[in-house]
């Protein structure tokens, strides 16, 4: 009896040994299922962030585009990789671009009345061998409209921005701080004035004003000696008329013995930053941190 009893016992102890290691097989195998199903969940919510990213990125690069005018508008939401291979710039024509920064600058800028007032520089290619006057806005626009390829095209938005309106804005407005020029262009309106300076160069001075994004300033001074009251009066007039902007932070006045005076001054003229397109780049993580 013994002997079955202890038969038994083995028996059921090799049964729970059994029942052991399948469990433990089992919880392994369910363990690595489980490590599995997190790894593939993860390569996915990885693969759609990555996913997500480029499509903003497409979406992003295809505004950017079509706003300035580069292109004509996209068929879908976001130019096409043909659309983008096929896409010359100078071949495009303004109507075909309507209310994009291009569009703007080559029809409501350039046909500006308010700079076009600006008197122009003796530029002979500015000529109308027709009229053999500088040509007008109107004349300049029918030459892009007429124009039958690329070529031509760009020849007529060349004349444009020249001969245009659009030849003010850089003289008004200049895209980077350039003090010889600055002088050169202070020096002209003394000139026009009818007097030399006396002393003209740029100011260590930092201007106090008030700037908008991207706008910086340059202080200059310069000095008028011996000058009637008629002359420093006509200087300043001609300096108001300017089309770039000078406004006089400080002015000092001496009177000498013989009826003239010596005038000085200080002044602070304006220039944009350069604009540029930067591009950015975005890490994506699998795991925040990492």
């Amino acid at each position: 009896m013994k002997e079955i009893a202890l038969g038994k016992r083995a028996k059921i102890s090799e049964a729970q040994q059994y029942m052991l290691l399948a469990v433990l097989g089992t919880s392994i195998l369910l363990g690595i299922a489980l490590s599995l199903i997190s790894t593939f969940v993860k390569q996915i919510s990885f693969n759609a962030d990555v996913i997500t990213a480029e499509d903003q990125s497409i979406t992003a690069y295809s505004n950017v585009i079509q706003s300035i005018g580069i292109c004509k508008k996209p068929k879908g939401a976001v130019y096409s990789s043909d659309e983008l291979k096929n896409c010359n710039p100078d071949s495009i024509e303004v109507s075909e671009i309507p209310d994009t920064l291009r569009a703007n600058i080559l029809v409501n800028m350039a046909a500006n009345q308010a700079l076009a007032s600006v008197p122009r520089e003796n530029d002979t290619s500015c000529i109308n061998p027709k009229t053999e006057k500088n040509f007008t806005y109107e004349e300049l626009s029918k030459l892009y409209d007429d124009a039958k390829n690329a070529d031509e095209l760009t020849a007529a938005s060349g004349l444009i921005k020249q001969c245009s309106a659009l030849r003010i804005v850089p003289d008004a407005l200049p895209a980077f701080e350039n003090q010889e020029a600055l002088l050169a262009s202070l020096n002209k309106l003394f000139l026009i004035s009818g007097r030399e300076p006396e002393s003209l160069n740029p100011s260590d001075t930092i201007s106090a004003s008030d700037l908008g994004p991207g706008l910086n300033a340059v202080v200059v001074n310069f000095s008028l000696n011996e000058a009637s009251t008629a002359d420093a009066t006509n200087l300043l007039r001609t300096i108001e008329k300017s089309i770039r902007e000078f406004n006089l932070d400080a002015a000092t006045i001496k009177w000498s013995g013989a009826g003239t005076l010596d005038f000085s001054a200080q002044a602070t003229a304006f220039f944009m930053n350069k604009t540029s397109i930067k591009e950015a780049n975005k890490t994506i993580s699998a795991e925040e941190g990492k």
